[in-house]
């Protein structure tokens, strides 16, 4: 059986982050993707100049396009600015009664453009964020999930995770990217374990994309069968290579893209 997985999020013009990651990621990971885009950007590596939301009900009919036909192991849930979207995304998953949801809270791009109106983040906390099996917020984005300030040490990040768990996704991937130091740490949280994933700080201003990369690989791995903490393990060990190897593409003249495709060329 090929193993399939689908992105729920925002078109990127540019190509690195968003529904064009997330394919990329999928296809680089040997998983067949399909797509429910949610809003159009008008987008490159030094920022955000447009976007464009989807309407909902063209929204609507794309999941049940989709889940009606292809059988789906793992969804990945990226860009949803507007409260009616995450509504619309979230009756959708309940009506096909979809398994395998990695959630990206996205909120703010990486060139610092906003990506999520406030009001919507009560309505991602309350209606999405239940359905979730993974969340895989950075440290600003759950900050402001938490409405607390941003964590600065390890035991404040686990501590953050464990109150984000309590919304009621089953698992919390709190992502250390923001912090600084020798590691990027992150923390794997869920109901009866935390595992600590670390891996060496790459310095490199190609980091358009991370999150939706990583959010993608994960959900990769759950469509192909893999358990929870080796999917995320996985995920985390190929968008570090990708971010190592970001150095051989030259993209743009701001935030660069990840490289994808760096197994390949």
């Amino acid at each position: 059986m090929t193993a399939i997985a689908v992105t729920i999020a925002g078109s990127d013009s540019s190509g690195g982050a968003g529904i064009q990651a997330d394919l990329k990621t999928f296809s680089a990971l040997g998983v067949y993707g399909a797509s429910v885009i949610t809003a159009l950007t008008a987008q490159n590596t030094r920022g955000v100049s447009g976007i464009h939301d989807v309407p909902t009900a063209f929204i609507t009919a794309q999941i049940d396009a989709v889940f009606s036909d292809l059988k789906v192991g793992a969804v990945k849930i990226g860009m949803l600015s507007q409260p009616a979207a995450i509504k619309a995304v979230a009756a959708g998953l309940k009506r096909h009664e979809v398994k395998n949801i990695v959630l990206d809270p996205v909120m703010v791009a990486a060139s610092g453009d906003r990506l999520l109106v406030p009001e919507a983040v009560e309505v991602l906390r309350r209606v999405l964020i239940p359905r979730a099996t993974l969340i895989t917020p950075n440290l600003p984005e759950a900050a402001a999930l938490l409405d607390a300030l941003e964590a600065k040490t390890e035991p404040e990040m686990k501590h953050q995770a464990q109150q984000l768990l309590q919304l009621g996704a089953k698992a919390v991937l709190l992502k250390g990217g923001h912090a600084e130091g020798a590691e990027s740490v992150d923390f794997l949280v869920q109901p009866t374990s935390v595992a600590r994933l670390a891996a060496d700080r790459i310095a490199t201003v190609n980091t358009h994309g991370t999150g939706c990369t990583l959010s993608s690989a994960i959900a990769a791995g759950l469509a192909k069968d893999l358990a929870l903490a080796e999917a995320v393990r996985e995920g985390k060990a190929y968008v570090t290579a990708a971010i190592a190897a970001s150095g051989k593409l030259h993209i743009g003249h701001g935030f660069g893209p990840t490289h994808h495709f760096h197994a390949w060329w």
